[in-house]
């Protein structure tokens, strides 16, 4: 057997050292891309759904009818555990009910009109969310992605004394690579407190999901919804025995005479259909940045209290501002845009990050185009993959495997970057790729 020589062993373990960082590189700009384009969660599900009926609002009977048509229509099934029923708002104005087992529109008179299919909508969410990996490992890997981007955000303006007095100052041109450094750099002072605000938020939830599972096993006996009852309110005592349909309509009435300038977004009910049952009607209450207060309910559409999310504890208030603090549901669309335009600059900084990383390793003479190559595959390949999920769903329709398509896909392009590609052919090539799908994306969705 051929001895290999100290200095290749060395530089092997220095290219699976830099591997590795590439790998979380990569996560962290995946998860930071999607976030992007998710700010626009419920306008891709409209343009995905382009014929699903929409209003202002829906009348009280009319969602009774509506909730007690879907109810029955489950006959025969495991009764569902929860109904949720989303009420028309200004950015998603439809009216959809989702049980265990079934989505459904409604049109404005209560009669179910057709199935909910906005597959990669919710395949956007769930892969900033979760990375597709499902339960509360997918929830935490994405809260050490914050908890990685806080620190790098937070390091950076650390490493670098004069970032704060060289804000503007620009070398775009150079040719060593100076420029992109500091585009690198003045995009990470113009978004620091957005960058701080998102990894902070996305961090708290993802590893606060992690403590609320490691608290339930040691002190409630694995009992999830005992950890957060304090916060947001208890489930309630089931009784599984036969009951009608909750009076859902009482509700809306009670809230309509004693809220009326309430933003009302959802009806959630909990165990429909057994004498366990009770209603849950989320308000928003304006210039708030909590996502909501819970308006409870019995059965039969008697107030019994809130929550206390917006006037409880602080803690409370807290935690029910941290969703929208993350991902700029308040404010309307010019909030969304401002996150849109700041997520975007913070994709950048990951994608440029890594290349000034690579760069300055070749400066040193450690040149591995393999790593670039694989680099440009991660930051043009992910757009590219993504714009070709929603074209397949558009052709295909909502059943595409459309996890299995993305990942594959990316896992395709490394393989092309290691094995075929020399860097700058693959980026071109991906480019023209992304720009093709996303015209053809946009073409399938004028055609309806």
């Amino acid at each position: 057997m051929t001895a290999i020589p100290e200095g290749a062993t060395v530089k092997r373990s220095l290219s699976a050292h830099a591997a590795v960082g590439l790998l979380a590189g990569a996560l962290l700009y995946i998860v930071s891309l999607t976030g992007t384009i998710a700010v626009f969660f419920e306008e891709w599900q409209r343009i995905e759904q382009r014929g699903a009926p929409e209003m202002t609002a829906i009348e009280p009977q009319a969602l009774q009818r509506g909730i007690a048509a879907v109810l029955a229509s489950e006959a025969g099934k495991p009764r569902t555990t929860h109904l949720f029923a989303h009420l028309p708002v200004e950015s998603l104005p439809r009216t959809t009910i989702t049980t265990d087992t079934q989505a459904v529109h409604l049109d404005a008179q209560g009669a179910t009109a057709a199935r909910e299919e906005v597959a990669w909508s919710d395949f956007l969410v769930e892969l900033h969310y979760l990375l597709n990996i499902p339960g509360i490992v997918g929830l935490a890997l994405v809260g050490m992605l914050g908890v990685m981007m806080l620190m790098l955000a937070l390091s950076g303006v650390i490493a670098h004394p004069r970032i704060f007095r060289d804000a503007f100052r620009l070398r775009a041109r150079n040719p060593n690579g100076i420029g992109l450094a500091d585009w690198h750099n003045r995009l990470s002072v113009w978004t620091l407190p957005f960058t701080v605000a998102i990894a902070l938020t996305g961090a708290v939830i993802g590893l606060g999901s992690l403590t609320g599972y490691a608290v339930a096993q040691l002190d409630y006996g694995g009992d999830v919804e005992a950890v957060y009852a304090p916060i947001f309110g208890g489930e309630g005592k089931p009784d599984p025995r036969a009951a009608p349909v909750p009076n859902v309509e009482a509700a809306l009435t009670y809230m309509r005479a004693h809220h009326p300038g309430l933003r009302l977004s959802y009806v959630t009910l909990h165990d429909p259909l057994t004498v366990g049952q009770h209603i849950q009607v989320i308000g928003t209450p304006e210039r708030r940045l909590v996502f909501g207060e819970y308006y409870n309910f019995d059965a039969q559409g008697r107030f019994v209290g809130t929550a206390g999310l917006s006037d409880g504890a602080l803690g409370q208030q807290a935690s029910a501002s941290t969703y929208n603090l993350h991902f700029g549901n308040f404010g309307g669309l010019p909030v969304k845009i401002g996150y849109f335009v700041l997520g975007a600059a913070l994709t950048a900084i990951c994608a440029t990050g890594s290349y000034i990383w690579l760069g300055k390793r070749r400066r040193r003479g450690i040149d591995e185009p393999r790593l670039r190559a694989v680099w440009d595959a991660v930051v043009w390949g992910s757009p590219a993959i993504l714009a070709a999920t929603f074209v397949l769903r558009k052709l295909l329709g909502n059943g595409v495997p459309l996890v299995a398509i993305y990942w594959l896909g990316s896992v395709a392009l490394i393989i092309a970057g290691v094995v075929v590609w020399t860097p700058g052919r693959l980026a071109r090539a991906l480019q023209a790729a992304l720009a093709v799908l996303v015209v053809a994306g946009a073409g399938l969705t004028l055609a309806g």
